[in-house]
């Protein structure tokens, strides 16, 4: 390791990070800090994720890269969504291997080394209904309720869902999740959904828990 490199590792605490960490470090001109980056890239130093944002390389990490924090870096505004949110919180068993994402922008796919992260567009009157900023030891993220991951998964597949039986057999979430439910919160996601097929299954959805 270099010895710039290792004063750019020593400075910045995070494992992710922007170029203007990099400009607090690295003196003289924009070019001589981009041939550095390059040089450190082809090197296997530092990971490129977007314009502007890199992550150290997993031998120079000090608590590993969020990849929640990450798909927030690529692209933004945006938050943990779909099967990667319902995932996180345990509602679904399957393992999730594309970082999933809601949107405010149109969609689009990045890949990066890191893997792959997708976004996709929802129309909202009020983009974080449900939606919890969350803190771990290596990340900062934004991450759908499970019922605001469910609503985001109903709109973004088209699904005409009339209640919870489609949720179980599509999507294998065991009905104890159910159980506890904010009703809320479900109106305030309700209130911000644009989709008159969504408020429909949020309806259909407070009917059945409510008898």
């Amino acid at each position: 390791m270099s010895t710039l490199m290792e004063k750019i590792v020593e400075k910045i605490p995070t494992d992710t990070f922007s170029d203007t960490a990099l400009r607090n470090i690295i003196a003289g001109s924009d070019n001589s800090r981009y041939s550095f980056v390059k040089r450190a890239i082809r090197a296997g130093d530092l990971i490129h994720l977007r314009r502007g944002f890199y992550s150290f390389s997993k031998k120079y990490q000090r608590k590993g890269v969020n990849l929640f924090e990450v798909a927030q870096m690529i692209y933004g505004p945006s938050y943990i969504s779909f099967e990667s949110a319902l995932a996180y919180h345990g509602w679904i068993p399957e393992a999730v291997y594309t970082v999933t994402s809601a949107c405010a922008k149109r969609s689009k796919d990045a890949h990066t080394p890191l893997g792959l992260f997708s976004y996709t567009h929802i129309p909202s009157n009020k983009f974080l209904a449900g939606v919890k900023r969350m803190e771990s030891p290596n990340g900062i993220f934004l991450m759908a309720t499970p019922w605001r991951a469910l609503v985001d998964y109903v709109y973004a597949h088209s699904k005409r869902w009339k209640g919870l039986k489609s949720v179980v057999e599509s999507l294998r979430v065991d009905a104890i999740n159910f159980k506890e439910v904010d009703f809320r919160l479900l109106e305030e996601i309700k209130e911000a959904t644009k989709s008159s097929y969504v408020k429909k299954f949020i309806d259909s959805v407070k009917k059945e828990l409510l008898t």
